[in-house]
């Protein structure tokens, strides 16, 4: 149902509100996406005597636990729609109770080839592995580089190379156990994604593993060889010793999968207590958000929604109002809460009343104290973002908006603890920085479909780059030029169009779209998975001490 939880649950009628559109087109397109490349490939897979990736996944996870998928839209709106999930479906499963990180070719999508989007969708999977100190899971069934864009895929810094560097990481510094199960092909460099794993399980008759295929090697050294001889499962486990596990078929290779992680060590366990439902139910967060974006609501509905019995310990309450900073619980785990507050904020006796979604001098002090804190308690932190930017003018200046910024920033930057982001409206200028945006590597980062991230709104662009022109014809009591009311109509449905929620998701900007009433349940998975590692959490991974 959506990029984030795969579970059912059916629409009920309610008159339609601006988040409920929203979450419906992105509901459409995410159900298009699933089908991968559609009901004939799906048919051709299983005529192969394989099962797709997202069937795959369905039998790798426990039963009735979700699987939170990470960048299912990647790549969504690029090579004629011919590339759902960029080929590739990664995310967080639960695995005989434990958090495992699954990357799935989809043999579906050009034979579950590597677009250039693929790349970043397996080191972001990787690195969820590694922040999270939790087992990765290969499901691999791939024809290789897709070579009509392999100048996007081979070469640079964060080509292809660099996934067998994670590889070799985790293997030999970070000891994250990698499983892999090659279901199909699994060809060229490709093969050291599997043979860099601790260990391999290989599908009778269907798998094959090699640097290159029985085609190459008749063209390159004229040797005529069936691919089964060549690197099946019966090779690789009897005769090379590549592989370590011959399965009958995929069920079987996923049983033993199962198996093997059931093995692993105990997990860390979490600190919690009791969990509690929200004093709100999920459903009713459709209808906070205002039907205009600019308008104003109470963030409070929004967390009592989300968090245990609605409960918030807000810390200065009275202070800075514009900004939440709040300790709850979700599921029994204790987190600290940083939120917006939007409206209209009544200042003290003589003060001036604040605009909520800004950052003053004064908020972004309360809040770098308050991570600091959480920070000492070894708290997660969850930033939700509704956030226009800093504040500017003479009197921000004067109090020192940039030092108490650049405070607040530093803060969060080097939190050691667990940080998960959620925007559920704007996410823009510096602010969005602030609020642990993607730069500052976030455990996770997830939007709701109302979701805007960008520099500035549309009318704030319009305004920097054509107000002296809007503002001469106002003058002159004449009209915009007509080249002049074009040029701002064009920037105004450029900047919609790349403040959609769904335009950050197909460029990888956020892990997930995340649809209300799933949010406690995603928020929950990336906490549980994020606390595995003590910490501290700090850029892609952290090398242990003494290597």
């Amino acid at each position: 149902m959506t990029a984030a939880v795969q579970q059912e649950h059916p629409q009920q009628d309610r008159p339609t509100s601006r988040l409920r559109q929203l979450s419906a087109e992105v509901r459409t397109l995410e159900a298009t996406l699933r089908e991968g490349g559609g009901a004939d490939k799906i048919e051709r897979q299983h005529r192969q005597g394989k099962l797709t990736a997202r069937e795959r996944i369905a039998r790798l996870c426990d039963a009735g636990t979700p699987f939170v998928e990470i960048g299912l839209l990647v790549a969504h709106d690029r090579y004629d729609g011919q590339a759902p999930a960029a080929g590739v479906v990664t995310g967080l499963a639960v695995v005989h109770g434990r958090e495992v990180v699954v990357v799935a070719n989809d043999a579906t999508v050009k034979a579950g080839s590597w677009w250039p989007e693929t790349i970043p969708k397996i080191l972001r999977a990787q690195e969820v592995a590694m922040r999270c100190r939790i087992p990765i899971v290969y499901l691999v069934d791939s024809a290789g580089v897709n070579l009509p864009y392999q100048g996007g895929v081979f070469p640079g810094q964060y080509g292809a190379a660099r996934i067998f560097q994670y590889n070799s990481i985790m293997r030999r510094h970070l000891r994250i156990p990698q499983l892999a199960a090659v279901m199909g092909p699994c060809v060229a460099g490709g093969a050291y994604l599997p043979a860099l794993s601790d260990v391999i399980v290989m599908t009778k008759g269907t798998s094959f593993m090699g640097l290159g295929g029985a085609n190459l090697v008749k063209g390159a050294t004229g040797q005529t060889i069936d691919n089964e001889t060549l690197g099946g499962a019966v090779t690789h486990t009897e005769l090379s010793g590549v592989a370590h596990y011959a399965a009958d078929d995929d069920p079987a290779a996923i049983e033993k999968l199962r198996e093997l992680i059931d093995r692993l060590p105990p997990q860390r366990e979490v600190a919690t207590r009791a969990a509690a439902d929200p004093a709100a139910a999920p459903e009713t967060l459709y209808d906070v958000l205002p039907a205009d974006h600019r308008m104003s609501y109470d963030m409070h509905h929004v967390l009592r929604a989300i968090v245990d019995d609605g409960a918030l310990d807000e810390f200065q309450a009275n202070l800075a109002k514009e900004i939440i900073c709040a300790d709850a619980r979700i599921a029994g785990i204790p987190v600290g809460v940083i939120a917006n507050q939007r409206g209209l904020i009544k200042g003290r006796a003589g003060e001036k009343p604040r605009f909520g979604g800004i950052l003053y001098a004064e908020s972004a002090e309360k809040v770098a104290y308050y991570i600091d804190r959480c920070d000492r308690q070894g708290i997660p932190l969850l930033f939700v973002q509704d956030v226009s930017g800093f504040m500017v003018g003479p009197e921000a200046e004067h109090e020192g908006i940039i030092r108490s910024g650049a405070r607040f920033v530093e803060a969060m930057a080097t939190a050691r603890v667990p940080k998960i982001v959620l925007t559920v409206n704007h996410a823009s200028g510096a602010g969005y920085y602030a609020m642990a945006g993607q730069g500052f590597d976030p455990d996770f980062i997830f939007s709701w479909p109302s979701g805007r991230m960008g520099v500035m709104e549309g009318e704030s662009a319009v305004q920097a780059v054509h107000g002296p022109s809007i503002e001469k014809a106002r003058r002159a009591g004449e009209p915009v030029p007509p080249e002049v009311q074009a040029s701002i109509e064009e920037m105004r449905a450029d900047y919609e169009h790349q403040l959609d929620a769904r335009y950050a998701a197909a460029r990888g900007f956020v892990d997930a779209i995340v649809h209300p009433e799933e949010t406690r349940t995603v928020l929950t998975a990336a906490l549980r998975a994020a606390l595995q590692n003590p910490g501290p959490h700090l850029g892609a991974f952290v090398l242990p001490r003494g290597l």
